[in-house]
């Protein structure tokens, strides 16, 4: 049985799909507080792969929108329709979602700080590039890995100095 919030998503996008405009989520009971938001949209797996390919993935560190379900919807239509890295998806149906709820991210003064399979990770260069990877990512194995990727993802060179944050997340 799918989270309530992995079956938002699906229908957030079958919705925006079919209307173009986002879901309506105003009076849904499950509905709480604002947080960041990752929305990663993957096909379904072939026999044997831990997962399929990759589709979509964004959402933001801190949300945009004034609840949490209308940041999903947020995110959800974003990583289906918005993700420059691919095109857009036609069907929600086939889709493996995983909904990433972000606690707020932390400064750490060293990578001994960091986790792969607890934390994410933000890299940020002193010119204020950054990027994100989300935590439990099948094959990342060790902080130091997990660094040199978001390094990459940020273009910031592997002598720049960095400031380093971590944060959890609620995986779905």
């Amino acid at each position: 049985m799918e989270h309530p919030y992995v079956t938002l998503v699906r229908d957030a996008i079958r919705h925006y799909l079919v209307t173009g405009r986002l879901l309506d989520v105003s009076k849904r009971p499950d509905d709480r507080a604002a947080q960041g938001v990752f929305v990663s949209l993957h096909d379904q797996p072939e026999p044997g792969a831990v997962e399929g390919l990759l589709r979509g993935c964004v959402g933001s560190i801190r949300p945009s929108q004034t609840s949490l379900c209308a940041e999903i919807v947020q995110q959800a239509v974003s990583a289906a329709t918005s993700d420059p890295r691919f095109r857009p998806v036609r069907n929600a149906d086939d889709l493996e979602i995983t909904v990433y709820l972000l606690e707020s991210p932390v400064a750490v003064d060293s990578i001994e700080d960091l986790d792969p399979s607890r934390f994410g990770v933000i890299v940020e260069n002193r010119a204020g590039r950054r990027a994100l990877l989300l935590p439990a990512i099948p094959g990342i194995e060790t902080a130091k890995e997990q660094v040199e990727l978001t390094r990459r993802k940020a273009l910031i060179g592997a002598d720049e100095p960095i400031r380093l944050y971590r944060f959890e997340a609620e995986i779905l």
